[in-house]
């Protein structure tokens, strides 16, 4: 059975660069101090890769596109 999102899951990420830079920073440090293997790593690194997937969405949408 699928799992229930969660309000994080489903709330919008920022479309400025530089914001998506921020939280991606925080999120980082989450991943960071958290325990290996556990559950808020894991939700940070998910976090993380939303985040880094938004920012690759705004540098293709650029002109000239940054990637």
């Amino acid at each position: 059975m699928a799992k229930a999102t969660t309000t994080r899951e489903t709330a919008a990420l920022p479309e400025s660069r530089e914001a998506l830079l921020v939280l991606h920073r925080a999120a980082r440090g989450r991943r960071d101090a958290a325990a290996l293997l556990s559950e808020e790593r894991a939700a940070a690194s998910e976090e993380l890769a939303r985040i880094e997937i938004q920012i690759a969405r705004i540098e293709r949408a650029m002109d000239p596109p940054l990637v």
